[in-house]
């Protein structure tokens, strides 16, 4: 999903996305033990979809820290 996207949405709807992410990483991870991965670039674009929703969170929180400075 891209940024762009993923800034449409409310923050329960990100942090539940993020979390969602985390625990399909946390599976790829047990499956990958067990030898049951077909596509190992998976956890890498896992990865990367939870790195823009933390930046999106990140972005959120310091705007609103911004404002409230106003």
């Amino acid at each position: 999903m891209k940024a762009h996207d993923l800034r449409e949405l409310t923050e329960q709807e990100l942090r539940q996305r993020l979390a969602d992410q985390r625990k399909s990483l946390w599976m790829f991870r047990k499956q990958l033990t067990t030898g049951a991965v077909e596509n190992v670039r998976a956890a890498r674009t896992t990865r990367r979809e939870i790195a823009r929703m933390k930046m999106i969170l990140r972005e959120r929180e310091l705007t609103a820290q911004k404002e409230a400075t106003k």
